[in-house]
Protein backbone atom coordinates (compact mmCIF):
# COMPACT_ATOMS: atom_id res chain seq x y z
CA UNK A 1 0.00 0.00 0.00
CA UNK A 2 2.80 2.40 -0.82
CA UNK A 3 2.08 3.32 -4.44
CA UNK A 4 2.87 6.98 -5.19
CA UNK A 5 2.57 6.97 -8.97
CA UNK A 6 -1.19 7.08 -9.64
CA UNK A 7 -3.99 9.48 -8.81
CA UNK A 8 -7.58 8.89 -9.90
CA UNK A 9 -9.99 11.81 -9.82
CA UNK A 10 -13.78 11.81 -9.74
CA UNK A 11 -15.96 14.86 -10.32
CA UNK A 12 -18.92 14.49 -7.93
CA UNK A 13 -22.00 16.57 -7.16
CA UNK A 14 -21.34 16.83 -3.40
CA UNK A 15 -17.91 15.95 -2.03
CA UNK A 16 -19.09 16.40 1.57
CA UNK A 17 -21.78 13.76 1.03
CA UNK A 18 -19.17 11.40 -0.47
CA UNK A 19 -17.02 11.90 2.63
CA UNK A 20 -20.00 11.20 4.87
CA UNK A 21 -20.84 8.03 2.92
CA UNK A 22 -17.23 6.74 3.03
CA UNK A 23 -16.62 7.49 6.72
CA UNK A 24 -16.51 4.16 8.53
CA UNK A 25 -15.43 2.29 5.39
CA UNK A 26 -12.28 4.23 4.51
CA UNK A 27 -9.58 4.73 7.11
CA UNK A 28 -6.82 6.26 4.99
CA UNK A 29 -8.09 9.78 4.33
CA UNK A 30 -5.23 12.04 3.27
CA UNK A 31 -7.41 15.08 3.87
CA UNK A 32 -11.04 15.66 4.70
CA UNK A 33 -13.10 17.89 2.38
CA UNK A 34 -11.12 21.08 1.84
CA UNK A 35 -11.75 24.01 -0.47
CA UNK A 36 -8.64 24.44 -2.60
CA UNK A 37 -7.32 27.82 -3.80
CA UNK A 38 -8.26 26.96 -7.39
CA UNK A 39 -11.94 26.60 -6.48
CA UNK A 40 -12.56 22.88 -6.02
CA UNK A 41 -13.67 21.28 -2.78
CA UNK A 42 -11.58 18.12 -2.57
CA UNK A 43 -11.50 14.87 -0.60
CA UNK A 44 -8.27 12.92 -0.93
CA UNK A 45 -7.73 9.33 0.20
CA UNK A 46 -5.57 6.29 -0.52
CA UNK A 47 -7.05 3.05 -1.79
CA UNK A 48 -5.80 -0.32 -0.44
CA UNK A 49 -3.00 -0.36 -3.06
CA UNK A 50 -1.78 3.08 -1.98
CA UNK A 51 -3.13 4.93 -5.02
CA UNK A 52 -4.40 8.44 -4.40
CA UNK A 53 -8.10 8.99 -5.08
CA UNK A 54 -9.47 12.52 -5.30
CA UNK A 55 -13.18 13.29 -5.20
CA UNK A 56 -13.88 16.91 -6.03
CA UNK A 57 -16.71 19.37 -6.52
CA UNK A 58 -16.20 22.76 -8.17
CA UNK A 59 -17.52 25.44 -5.77
CA UNK A 60 -16.33 28.83 -7.05
CA UNK A 61 -17.89 30.43 -10.13
CA UNK A 62 -14.65 30.02 -12.13
CA UNK A 63 -14.30 26.34 -11.21
CA UNK A 64 -17.97 25.66 -11.89
CA UNK A 65 -17.63 27.26 -15.32
CA UNK A 66 -14.48 25.24 -16.07
CA UNK A 67 -16.24 21.94 -15.43
CA UNK A 68 -19.66 22.87 -16.86
CA UNK A 69 -21.09 20.02 -18.89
Amino acid sequence: ADNHSVITEFLVDDVDRVHQNLTGFVTDFVNKPTTMPWGNRSLLLRDPDGNLVNFFTPVTPAAIEKFAR
